[in-house]
């Protein structure tokens, strides 16, 4: 019956394995990093968007301004075409039209300005679309990689824990009993006893520990006086 304990110690050992690798599949160091970067990207879209936004606002704001100076100008030029009115108030459109002039030129230089920001906003706005385009392909890319590892070792997983009723069945509940509280205490609950050493801890057993074992009934539960363990005799335990 104890050397059904074998039996279970490589099953849980590979049950072991196999949880092992559930939790460290590289695809989840790689999808932690990009999910932590999520946010930053999706705020400088954001941002970048918003800054187009005002600055669009800006130009609109520009425009009008110009084209009030204009509207002013082509009014003034008109009357100042019919030449209606007297002498002091058509030098007095003159005027206007001068300084009128001057007031364009300054606004479509501050709007040129603007549209000018407006162009390299929206390039930093495209490139930081496409960089978070670019981090969600990456990212789904990543997970759909993790779900498929993932599925493989759980479904291998379920086919060998299906093996671990049947051994068991095999075992008596007290030795089952301690076998479950050395695993959960040392990691494995048993050994094979190899050469006259504990394929637990990898020590060598004394002599007077040998003598023991070598001595003692087949059925009787044998630990490992340094780890703990159940040792269990086998072909190769050099006694």
């Amino acid at each position: 019956m104890q050397s059904r304990l074998l039996d279970l110690l490589d099953l849980d050992t590979r049950l072991t394995q196999l949880d092992h690798q559930l939790r460290t599949l590289p695809e989840l160091t790689d999808i932690a990093r990009l999910e932590s970067a999520e946010a930053d990207l999706k705020a400088e879209v954001v941002r970048t968007e918003t800054a187009v936004s005002d600055l669009q606002r800006e130009v609109a704001r520009a425009e009008a301004a110009v084209q009030q100076v204009r509207d002013r100008a082509a009014r003034d030029q008109a009357r100042l075409d019919e030449g209606s009115g007297t002498s002091k108030s058509l030098q007095g459109l003159q005027h206007e039209l001068a300084s009128l002039a001057r007031r364009q030129e300054v606004l479509e230089d501050e709007q040129l300005e603007v549209m000018e920001r407006v162009e390299a906003a929206q390039a930093a706005a495209d490139r930081a679309v496409r960089e978070h385009a670019t981090h969600a392909e990456k990212l789904a890319a990543l997970r759909v990689q993790r779900d498929e590892k993932a599925a493989r070792i759980g479904a291998e997983r379920e086919q060998v824990a299906e093996g671990r009723p049947g051994i068991v069945a095999d075992l008596s509940a007290e030795l089952l009993a301690l076998y479950d509280r050395v695993r959960a205490h040392s990691g494995t609950g048993a050994a094979p006893l190899v050469q006259r050493r504990c394929g637990g801890c990898r020590l060598d057993l004394n002599a007077v520990d040998l003598s023991r074992i070598r001595n003692a009934p087949e059925d009787e539960v044998l630990r490992c006086e340094e780890c703990g363990r159940i040792l269990v005799r086998t072909e190769e335990s050099g006694l």
